[in-house]
């Protein structure tokens, strides 16, 4: 188990310096630049705010004093918010994302497992059927389409949530952003847990279990569940990608001042620090994420850490 962690480790590594080298040039070598809209700007006061933000340097020496920072944790100063760090705009944001995240990440899972182990038990009956319309209904609709009806009819006809806002986290106002951030999530793990255990009831083990009289109840969960988990488990790094993009548009439907505003705001100002921030922080949670998939994933199926 040490050796195939730390090959997973070491692949964490290697992606990330991929991640930020790619975005870093990519996003330097595009059309403009961050003082672009100063129209008024004269070319000597241009050269002085370039040389103070290092812009005036050759491009690999950018990158390598970028680099230099982000291993002291320095993702260095926004262009366009004067004398703020990029690490106190993301300190602002990155709490509330992160909350709004782990409650949709949270629901989606205690809701979404449960009703796919219950469909799969129930297969080609009545509650079965129900699960899978409601599964395609949840993928079908995306946050921008689902968010503004709930607010729509929970927020401004019915009255009994909030139609906007934050206040803190507080749970009338969390709500339906979470709702809204929760459904897709939901959707695929209950499509997953009910694909995992319907493959595993069906497997050679499993039928030579109910042979020696084992009741249903116990070959599940003595036998059956574990197996039926990997699907899952395999999912759930990518999941947590998702949740991390998707909660940028529920922020901006509900306007919640969380993290995701300030990537829109940084591409649209070509503010190349705060992009690249959110960039290297939000791949850095994918990719932990990844790894304790990874390894749960090992833990659960021995075989994997085999090859």
């Amino acid at each position: 188990m040490m050796r195939y962690a730390l090959a997973r480790i070491i692949g964490l590594i290697a992606t990330l310096l991929l991640l930020v080298t790619a975005a870093f040039f990519v996003i330097r070598l595009a059309p403009g630049g961050p003082f672009d809209e100063e129209r008024t700007i004269l070319p000597q006061v241009r050269a002085n705010l370039e040389a103070a933000y290092g812009l005036d340097a050759p491009l690999t020496i950018q990158y390598a004093r970028y680099v230099s920072g982000l291993l002291r944790g320095d993702l260095g100063p926004s262009f366009k918010h004067k004398d703020v760090r990029v690490s106190e705009l993301l300190g602002a944001g990155l709490p509330v994302s992160a909350s709004l995240g782990a409650a949709a990440l949270a629901l989606a899972l205690l809701c979404g497992v449960p009703l796919g182990f219950c469909a799969a038990l129930q297969r080609a009956r009545v509650l079965d059927h129900a699960a899978s319309v409601l599964i395609a209904l949840m993928i079908a609709l995306p946050a921008f389409v689902l968010g503004p009806v709930l607010s729509l009819v929970f927020g401004l006809w019915l009255r009994w949530l909030p139609a906007a806002g934050w206040n803190d986290g507080s749970l009338g106002y969390a709500v339906l952003p979470v709702l809204t951030l929760a459904a897709p999530a939901l959707a695929y793990s209950a499509r997953l847990a009910r694909t995992g255990l319907l493959e595993v009831l069906g497997s050679d083990y499993i039928r030579a279990a109910r042979a020696r009289g084992l009741g249903l109840r116990r070959i599940v969960v003595a036998h059956a569940l574990r197996p039926a988990l990997l699907p899952l488990v395999s999912w759930l790094g990518p999941a947590v990608a998702f949740v991390l993009t998707g909660s940028l548009i529920v922020e901006t439907v509900f306007g919640i001042p969380g993290a995701g505003r300030f990537l829109v705001e940084g591409a649209l100002n070509r503010d190349y620090t705060l992009v690249m921030g959110m960039i290297v922080v939000y791949g850095v949670i994918t990719l932990l994420c990844n790894l304790a998939a990874d390894l749960a994933y090992g833990w659960l199926d021995p075989r994997v850490r085999r090859r």
